[in-house]
């Protein structure tokens, strides 16, 4: 396999946050690693700073709607307006609903706006009692060409992403991994 068909997609949820995100953003720099961050709205009107550092250091951005709401829990048109809340602030063709849950008719409405972009590898970094090296491992064993890897840059991850984002980007590179933006 060549080194340009040995890419993997590095994604963050749910930030931008002034707490997070730069140290996300810290690290990845130190790996040359790019990433898309699939933000928050309300995160992005709140901390626009840390929005605007990540697009300046050539990451890519997609919509996570407004409010990180379930889809499967809302109605499609208070879902729909809330995603397009979002785009007034967010300016992609890239959308990840909160969760990856989201309703057929949600899918119908938004697949000529939005690329739906779900994910081939969880690290689960939001987990309260995580297991580091357990979770690690499981990146490790199931990462491959193409892979599309979630994290998230969010006060409930934080203290793992931590642990375990430097670990990844480690593994990555001695495989000669690169990481691409979507």
């Amino acid at each position: 396999m060549s080194a340009s068909e040995k890419k993997l997609y590095l994604t963050f949820d749910d930030g931008p946050l002034p707490t997070v995100t730069p140290h996300v953003l810290s690290i990845l720099k130190q790996y040359n690693a790019k990433a898309t961050f699939f933000c928050v709205g309300d995160n992005v009107s709140k901390h626009p700073q840390e929005y605007a550092q990540l697009l300046n250091e050539g990451h890519a951005v997609g919509n996570h709607t407004m409010h990180h709401i379930k889809g499967w829990k809302t109605g499609t048109n208070t879902f729909l307006d809330n995603v397009e809340q979002c785009r007034k602030v967010i300016e992609s063709h890239l959308f990840r609903p909160p969760y990856g849950r989201i309703k057929g008719k949600q899918i119908n409405a938004l697949k000529d706006k939005y690329t739906i972009i779900m994910w081939s590898l969880l690290s689960l970094d939001f987990e309260k009692n995580l297991n580091i090296k357990k979770a690690l491992a499981n990146l490790k064993r199931k990462t491959k060409a193409g892979s599309i890897i979630v994290f998230h840059d969010s006060i409930k991850a934080e203290k793992n992403l931590k642990e375990i984002l430097p670990q990844y980007l480690q593994f990555i590179n001695a495989q000669g991994f690169n990481c691409k933006v979507l």
